[in-house]
């Protein structure tokens, strides 16, 4: 096999491992000895921890879920920028664009279906917006500037949170103009919207929770 594909293959395993350190389950099932999955809307992710733990834990929560998505990107570019040239004069982006955009994925993917935790994980919004932040400013300021938007407006987090299932692919074409990160952010907005998509039907018949910064119990 060319080593550039070693590298490929390499780039994503890590990043999708790095991924599977899911901090709402690690926090709450090794520390709190009570699965969060168990509580409330049945997600790992940091909104359902914030509502049936609260407490300073979340903050672990959210060290955990940003630092996974550094540490894999920052692997993916000492993997990988320098051995693509082929594909940056090819696709006219740069090698790092490629780099972050292909471990971005599979960090997500690890968030979503960890293989440590029965493949049950979180919706990837931080991870996610860490993520976009690390590839381009201009991506995460259309990426961040909506969901902060759209939940100041109406304190719906899953509202802000789909929306970037939407935005991310368009910022990206007009940033790169590039069809194969195109189509990498456009599986990841893909799997944003899909992990949503009970959120988007509560959201369209009215029922789902707003957020609230009072701690609240589970039902």
């Amino acid at each position: 096999m060319d080593a550039v594909w070693i590298r490929v293959i390499a780039a994503a395993v890590i990043a999708y491992f790095c991924g599977c350190f899911n901090g709402a389950v690690i926090v709450s099932k090794y520390i709190l000895r009570d699965d969060v999955r168990t509580h409330g809307s049945g997600n790992a992710g940091l909104t359902n921890f914030y509502r049936t733990f609260g407490g300073p834990l979340t903050f672990v929560v959210i060290l955990t879920d940003v630092l996974k998505a550094v540490v894999a990107l920052l692997i993916g570019r000492w993997l990988l920028v320098g051995h693509l040239p082929a594909l940056a004069m090819l696709m006219n982006s740069p090698e790092q664009a490629y780099s972050d955009y292909w471990c971005g994925l599979f960090c997500l993917l690890g968030h979503m279906f960890p293989c440590m935790f029965q493949f049950k994980g979180g919706k990837g919004i931080l991870s996610g917006g860490t993520i976009i932040i690390m590839i381009d400013w201009r991506v995460a300021l259309v990426g961040w500037g909506g969901f902060v938007l759209l939940f100041l407006l109406t304190r719906y987090v899953s509202l802000g949170s789909s929306s970037t299932g939407i935005d991310l692919p368009i910022v990206t074409w007009f940033v790169y103009r590039d069809w194969v990160l195109l189509v990498l952010i456009c599986i990841m907005g893909g799997l944003i919207l899909w992990k949503h998509r009970s959120n988007i039907a509560r959201l369209i018949s009215g029922t789902e929770s707003k957020f609230s910064f009072h701690r609240k119990a589970a039902g």
